[in-house]
This record gives C-alpha cells, structure tokens and sequence, in this order.
C-alpha cells in the first residue's frame, strides 16, 4: 500500500488497516523461516555394558518377629487363701528355687492339725478293734471298716499336707517377672494365676518369626541365622532355629519359627521387634549385576535396559533375589540374556539410540 493511500483513509478506519498490515508482514516473514526443526534429530548415548555373571548360592530366608523367651509361664496356687505376701515386682529377676509368693496360713495349718487329729483317734480305734477281733469279742467286718477307716485318715493327713506345701510359689527357672496379676491381701482361688514369669534358663531368648508356607517348607531345625534388633543397631546377633510351628497362625495365616538368639552379655527385653536372616541348606541359581544398573527400584522389583543389536534398548523388568555389598542379586528377569547397560541408565528410554563404548 502506498503511504498516501494509507492518508487518504479515514481516521476511524486507519487503525483497522494498520493491524492488518502487521499481521500479513508477520506470516510472511514465518513463511520463510526454515523448517529444520521440524524433525528432530535423535541424539547418541554412549553407555557401557556389564557382563553377567550366573552363579549358585545358598538360599536365606528373611522375616521379622518379637522377642521373648524359650518359656512363660502363669504361676498359681494350688488351694485357694487369703495371699499374705508377694516377694517380687514387675521387671524383677529371679533364680531357680527363690520363693515368689505365699498364703495365710491359718485356715490351712488348723486343716493339717485336724486331720493329724483324725488319724490318731483313726490309730486307736485300729488297736482297740485289733485286740477285740483278737479275743473274738468283735467282727471281720468291724475290724475290716476300722482299718478301712485309718488308710482314710492316713491319706487324708496326705492329702493336707500336700497342699500346705503349695500355699507357697517358688521359682521353677531362672527368670523374671512380666506381669503381678494379683495382690497382696486379695482372696483367690486355687489354680488362678498370681504372676506371669519368664524363664529365661541359661539366657535363652527367642525370636518368633511368621513365614510362608513356602519358606517355611526350606529352613530346617539347625539352620544358623542372623538377627538385627532396632534398639541395638550396631550390633548383629547368631542365632539358630530351634522349632518350627506345625499349624498356621489363625490371625495371620503364617507358620511359625523360632529362633534362639545369642544375645552375649546384653540385656534385651520382651516384645522388641527384631530381623533374621536364616541361612537354609536349599540352594538357588542368580545372576549378579551392579546397582548402578537398576532404575526404578521398589523392594524385590525392578527394571534394567539390555542393549539390542540395532543400536536401540529394552526395559526389561526383573526380579532381586538379595543384595550384597557389591553386587545385586537376579531371580528372575533375566533369562538367556549376556549384557545390561550399565552407566547412563538414568537418561534412557525405550525409544533410545545408543553406541557402546569400552
């Protein structure tokens, strides 16, 4: 447009034409750019390889559980009473033989005197029947019912006796106390539990830990183990598996093992959370490759790029056995297969080019 045709517009209307202007310059100018944009060119990676490795190992099996000891136990009386003194507290230890509690024994002593009284009377109508049947002045039979009626008394004195004996608790183990479930003064009933004790012979702590049907079916009686404890962090414990459960868990489905720990000097308390590794006798074939060749990691999956004859990559999903110090440990994942990718994992997907470099 010549500029005095752009005069000659009307004022309302030159702005109209100004922008129209503007634009037409704009696309024109965009129509002549060059399109080498367009089509991006995909760039080179250069990574290296690693070579598998295959190998055979032993198996271990890993789970987590709580502690407590090789026995607990509920401690009774075996007659009911009146309970006159309590020897020991929460948390306390004690050794094999120590008395733990006791019962008034007023009512069960004037039982023991009175039954001692019966079987002297009991005595001296054997003898007067005895002397009797002799000058044939009394019955076989009343001679018989006479005898019959000391053994009665005799047993009954016994019988009393024997249970004086367990108005009293005394440790059957080395031990100590979890829970006082009764108190001084209280009136109970025999067979009700007073304390709730842990034997704790010779420092045996266990572990219980919850396996698979699978797992369980591998580890033996014997296998050695190693267990980790959060609230000894720096320390790892030897232990060995002392029993196996032979019903599953109700609540949780899982069977049960488990482990003696040696815990040394320490001093661990019931209920901490632990983790074992249990070396089993059961061997397993894995291939090992390094971290730095895993992406996407979580728990026992994850992915690795295996290099393709043309120039490009596969994601490849696998399966991690166990870790070591070195070298991650392959299940599954990576059958008939000779090299992963090992650096530059991070900046690769499936659509990438790459060349490897020694």
């Amino acid at each position: 447009m010549h500029p005095l045709t752009l005069i000659s517009i009307p004022m309302k209307n030159r702005n109209r034409y100004l922008l129209a202007l503007i634009s037409f310059s704009l696309l024109a100018c965009n129509q002549g750019q060059t399109t080498k944009n367009e089509f991006p060119v995909t760039e080179t990676i250069a990574v290296k390889t690693y070579q598998l490795q295959s190998s055979e190992g032993t198996l271990s099996i890993k789970s987590s559980g709580v502690l407590t000891t090789e026995n607990e136990a509920k401690y009774a009386f075996k007659i009911g009473g009146v309970i006159d003194h309590i020897y020991v507290s929460e948390g306390e230890s004690f050794k094999m033989g120590k008395l733990l509690a006791s019962l008034k024994t007023t009512e069960i002593d004037a039982g023991v005197v009175q039954a001692k009284l019966g079987l002297e009377k009991a005595e001296r109508d054997l003898k007067r029947l005895t002397n009797l049947y002799r000058d044939s002045v009394a019955t076989l039979e009343q001679l018989q019912n006479t005898e019959t009626a000391y053994e009665i008394a005799k047993k009954q004195v016994e019988s009393v006796s024997f249970n004086r004996t367990y108005a009293y608790i005394y440790a059957g183990n080395d031990g100590f106390v979890t829970k006082k479930i009764a108190n001084e003064g209280e009136i109970i009933s025999g067979g009700m539990p007073v304390l709730a004790i842990n034997e704790n012979t010779n420092g045996a702590w266990i572990l219980k830990v919850g396996l698979s049907d699978r797992d369980w079916a591998i580890v033996g009686i014997g296998n050695s183990a190693q267990v980790a404890f959060d609230a000894f962090p720096e320390k790892l414990f030897s232990g060995i598996v002392l029993r196996k459960s032979l019903a599953a868990d109700m609540g949780s489905g899982s069977f049960q093992v488990e482990i003696k720990v040696n815990c040394d000097t320490l001093n661990p308390a019931i209920g901490m959370f632990g983790k074992a590794s249990i070396l089993t006798d059961a061997t397993q074939k894995y291939q090992s490759i390094p971290y730095d060749a895993l992406i996407e990691a979580d728990g026992k999956n994850a992915f690795v790029f295996l290099p393709l004859p043309n120039g490009k990559v596969k994601r490849q999903a696998i399966t991690i056995s166990f870790f070591d110090d070195t070298h991650v440990h392959v299940k599954s994942g990576l059958e008939n297969v000779k090299e992963v990718i090992r650096t530059n994992s991070a900046f690769l997907n499936e659509n990438s080019i790459i060349t490897i470099i020694p």
